[in-house]
């Protein structure tokens, strides 16, 4: 291979043109882990592709540097560096808060005579509020579908106290009741086929 030919196949990979369908790329990706993070959608795929903050900055850093190379114009390659540095200096405290309240997963237990099916735990938090998140997760591999079952904010002295299983096909969530030092028991069902939970209790 010539340097001539290794300078056009940079420039080639570098075009307007090649930026942008890679922004291009990026927004369809991102769609499709909006889609895999909805109730029932697909975890892994979700994992992978569900990071709406992250890929809405490279997409504006793709399609700034796509303006930036297409347009000789001074001036328009300076506003577009310009506008492209204010967005990022805005997103950076919204990456910090990510970083810092990220959920974690607290605890994941098989279902009685299932190893197909989790009952899964998750922790968070909103500044000083905690959360709870619980999930059934249904399937293996790349196919594991997951299902909200609960979502606590104890903003309101809301709290998850405890989330079992009370069979293959039930769960048992104890949270705390209206009333002080109270708790609340909710058995929800889920299908025998999908694992899809019966409701889903919110609190907060």
């Amino acid at each position: 291979m010539t340097e001539e030919t290794v300078v056009r196949s940079r420039k080639a990979r570098f075009s307007p043109r090649a930026m942008t369908l890679a922004a291009g790329c990026l927004v369809l990706a991102g769609a499709v882990g909006w889609w895999a993070d909805q109730d029932g959608g697909l975890l892994w795929a979700a994992r992978l592709l569900h990071h709406p903050l992250l890929f809405g900055v490279l997409t504006l850093g793709l399609l700034t540097a796509a303006l930036v190379v297409a347009v000789r114009n001074l001036f328009v390659r300076v506003l577009a560096g310009a506008a492209f540095g204010l967005a990022l200096l805005m997103a950076f405290p919204f990456f910090l808060f990510a970083l810092f309240e990220m959920p974690r997963e607290a605890s994941a237990t098989a279902a009685p005579d299932r190893d197909d099916r989790s009952l899964v735990i998750v922790e968070g938090s909103a500044m000083i509020d905690p959360l709870w998140w619980v999930y059934v997760d249904e399937g293996w591999g790349p196919m594991t579908r997951r299902w909200q079952v609960s979502y606590i904010n104890g903003d309101a002295e809301n709290a998850l106290i405890d989330a079992s299983w009370d069979g293959p096909d039930r769960i048992r969530l104890v949270t705390s009741g209206a009333e002080e030092d109270s708790e609340e028991v909710h058995l929800i069902d889920l299908d025998r086929e999908t694992g899809r939970p019966s409701r889903a209790v919110r609190m907060g």
